[in-house]
């Protein structure tokens, strides 16, 4: 017997069921929808707010998000006036600044409908960084991308992290570094000649020293890390130098769903400069295992390093297989091109402006070069005693952080500073803006003032220790003997050359991007001396 219409009375049946289960899942996912853009921030920010926590009203639907971008573009619509003041914070980190300034130190923002929490008291910042509960851990909507670029150290948690940063940790002590020296002091010889054979008769040369400490990093990396591979390694770090400006792009369209999956332009060379990044690291480690087990390799560098102690923890440990794969092994590789490149060019960079700006500070570190070392360039001891320049990249780390801001999330509910918090919630960490706080450094917080390091970190702020250039607690940067140190040996060399000063067609024009860059290069002129 058929239906009215033709339908038999099950497939009419079968029809309504099936209209019934789509309208329920569309309501499903509308009330999920309504429960996350608009339920949800509401419920959140009433909890915080009862415990007393200061900030932004949530705004549907984007919360934040235009304010951000408004702060952001009137911020670097126009350089800073150059030696005047360093108020690097208001231009790198606008928005964060002006909610501090207005709410506190410790205020609730939204990206868009997630509730995110700018911690500036440097107690709760050491807290946060030295969680060994697994209360705090990276973001991870950037976990989700950073695989991309570098899926190493500073993205794995737990056991897994804690196995590679017991064996990393061995390829950066102090008396491996030593073996590094040579691979600093002939990258630094070659930028030093080339800049000699540059200068014109009368003895004077303008250059942007930008581009030069990028590859100069560049080719400290890729000769300690791998050697004689060298040119091979020069490939690699122009590969995650580009890739470095492709994450920053992603991450800011993390907000789309699904968009790390879309064919676009960007995300196609992405994908295919971590493809070719792997296989050139893979080549490399592969030829290094092969002369290792032949008796002929020469482990000074870091690849021999890692390799050698990855072996030995894994037997000592009694796994039948390396703890750290070759997969593992890619990861931290790639990661160390940008950690050991990009942030101490940066470095070099800012150092080289601000003894333009300053030469009675330029003067006081070239004598203390002469005195210490003479014309030589290699002597670690002596690097290790040049107090003035260790003040000096201290104070300039201070004012421009290469990294301005650190972000965690609660992997679970948290009590942090008598409020407690909500799994999910995340905290943004701006170093840039501690570093620059007056309640912490004096009313001469924007100043350039070496001298305020004299007694070294921990005398040098009021809540001590406040400077967190290279983070804190157990996550704290592995790298950072082997930054300081190669900076140390660059910064010498020059010094012993040159006297230098800002060229007339400098910018002052700080730019945050995936480090804090000199928006339009360093000009400076150079002297031979």
């Amino acid at each position: 017997m058929a239906t009215v219409d033709g339908a038999s009375p099950a497939v009419a049946s079968m029809e309504l069921v099936l209209y019934a289960l789509g309208a329920l899942a569309a309501l499903w996912w509308a009330w999920r929808a309504l429960d996350g853009a608009w339920l949800r921030p509401r419920r959140l920010a009433r909890a915080l707010q009862a415990q007393g926590l200061r900030g932004t009203s949530y705004r549907f639907p984007s919360g934040d998000m235009q304010e951000y971008v408004r702060l952001g573009a009137a911020a670097l619509s126009a350089p800073m006036p150059p030696s005047s003041s360093h108020a690097v914070a208001q231009r790198a980190l606008p928005f964060d600044h002006a909610a501090i300034k207005q709410h506190g130190n410790v205020c609730l923002t939204w990206f868009r409908s997630e509730p995110r929490v700018i911690v500036n008291d440097p107690k709760l910042f050491r807290e946060i960084l030295s969680d060994k509960n697994g209360r705090f851990g990276k973001q991870k909507s950037i976990l989700s991308i950073q695989g991309l670029f570098a899926d190493g150290l500073t993205s794995h948690q737990g056991s897994k992290w804690v196995a590679h940063r017991r064996i990393i940790n061995h390829a950066f002590h102090l008396e491996k570094l030593k073996r590094m020296l040579p691979a600093f002091a002939t990258c630094s010889s070659e930028l030093i000649r080339r800049w000699q054979d540059s200068v014109g008769d009368d003895g004077v040369q303008e250059i942007d020293v930008w581009p030069e400490f990028q590859n100069l990093t560049g080719d400290v990396i890729s000769r300690s890390a791998f050697g004689s591979s060298f040119s091979e390694g020069r490939r690699i770090f122009e590969l995650q130098s580009e890739q470095a400006q492709n994450v920053v792009k992603m991450s800011r369209a993390t907000h789309f769903p699904g968009y790390s999956f879309l064919p676009t332009k960007l995300n196609r060379r992405t994908k295919a400069n971590a493809r070719e990044a792997a296989e050139l690291l893979r080549g490399i480690i592969t030829k290094r295992e092969k002369a290792m087990k032949d008796g002929h390799a020469d482990n000074d560098d870091l690849l021999g390093l890692l390799l050698e102690t990855n072996i030995k923890e894994s037997q000592e440990t009694g796994s039948s297989k390396p703890i750290m794969t070759t997969e593992d092994i890619i990861g931290e590789l790639k990661l160390l091109y940008f950690a050991g490149s990009d942030t101490t060019a940066v470095l070099l960079t800012w150092t080289m402006v601000l003894l333009s700006m300053y030469p009675e500070w330029q003067d006081r570190a070239r004598e203390e070069v002469l005195w210490v070392l003479g014309k030589n360039s290699s002597d670690f001891e002596g690097i290790n005693h040049l107090k003035v320049v260790t003040m000096i990249l201290h104070e300039v780390l201070r004012l421009y952080p290469p990294i301005l801001l650190l972000s965690r999330e609660a992997y679970e509910e948290a009590e942090l500073g008598g409020i407690t918090y909500p799994a999910g919630v995340t905290f943004a960490l701006p170093i840039a803006c501690i570093h620059h706080d007056p309640e912490l450094w004096g009313e001469d917080a924007g100043e350039f003032k070496p001298e305020r390091f004299a007694e070294g970190v921990s005398r040098a702020s009021r809540d001590s220790p406040a400077l967190f250039h290279f983070g804190w607690g157990p996550r704290i940067c592995v790298g950072q003997s082997f930054a300081l140190l190669e900076a140390k040996m660059a910064l010498s060399m020059i010094l012993q050359r040159f006297s230098f000063e800002l060229s007339p067609s400098y910018t002052h024009a700080p730019f945050p991007v995936s480090t804090l860059q000199p928006q339009y290069g360093a000009q400076i002129k150079l002297a031979k001396i």
